[in-house]
């Protein structure tokens, strides 16, 4: 089980170690490879007043001390091909947000850069029309290519998640992933700000655990109703320990 987590934007050294030191440590409990996530700048925000992050430039500075302290691999998020030319000797994995799977450039930038690729599923995309993302990747080169389940817009402000999506990419993706956090977002919900319902984050996650998915991507942080972003719907240490014991009885079980 692959397990991409950290807080959704990066606040502060503190924050960041902090979470990453806990998931290091609890994927390592229960044999999980973990990747390190989180946003130097997050472009899509509800708000112009909302907190985007620290920028490119101290984005790279943290992930080099991130790498030195901890030494785990690392996915962050672009949104242009000139950002993904300055980021990719920085992080393992380069991710294409939902908004902009579509995006020919963007998807070319993320093939040449030559790392791993992982794709958010638009809230509006339809789970196999991403095997038109994956084959843009495939002739661009792509080196190894994830594409992750974050739900389909349900209506207003809401956001439904259908199970059947996972097995269905799997026919034209090795890697499907499951945005087990961003799936119980509320987009815009709280008007100037997205809202969530984060306890139904569990449920969700042992439901595409038993479909198979290949990994969970979740974001959390020490103290979710403090956080500068996507508060409502993170998960903060209790919640994440108390998922991973259960993901792992489930993973066994599929294996008896």
């Amino acid at each position: 089980m692959l397990i991409i987590a950290g807080p959704c934007v990066y606040e502060n050294d503190e924050i960041a170690f902090k979470t990453c030191e806990f998931l290091k440590n609890l994927c390592s409990k229960y044999g999980f490879e973990y990747v390190y996530k989180t946003s130097y700048d997050k472009a899509n925000r509800s708000s112009i007043t909302s907190y985007r992050g620290p920028g490119i430039e101290k984005g790279v500075s943290f992930f080099e001390r991130l790498k030195k302290e901890f030494e785990v691999k690392i996915l962050t998020d672009f949104h242009s091909e000139q950002e993904a030319y300055l980021i990719k000797d920085y992080v393992d994995i380069l991710q294409v947000p939902a908004f902009l799977c579509r995006q020919t450039d963007i998807l070319k930038a993320a093939a040449l850069s030559g790392k791993i690729v992982n794709v958010k599923k638009g809230q509006f995309m339809a789970p196999w029309d991403m095997k038109n993302v994956v084959d843009k990747l495939k002739y661009f080169n792509a080196k190894d290519i994830m594409i992750t389940e974050r739900g389909y817009s349900f209506g207003y402000n809401n956001l439904v998640v259908d199970f059947r999506s996972f097995p269905i990419m799997k026919e034209f993706c090795d890697t499907v992933i499951f945005d087990v956090t961003h799936s119980v977002q509320l987009p815009g919900g709280k008007g100037a700000a997205s809202g969530g319902e984060r306890r139904f984050a569990p449920y969700l996650a042992r439901g595409a655990v038993a479909c198979g998915v290949d990994g969970l991507f979740l974001e959390v942080h020490p103290d979710p109703d403090s956080a500068l972003c996507d508060g409502p719907n993170m998960l903060d240490f209790k919640m994440t320990e108390e998922l991973f014991e259960q993901v792992k009885k489930i993973q066994d079980a599929l294996w008896i």
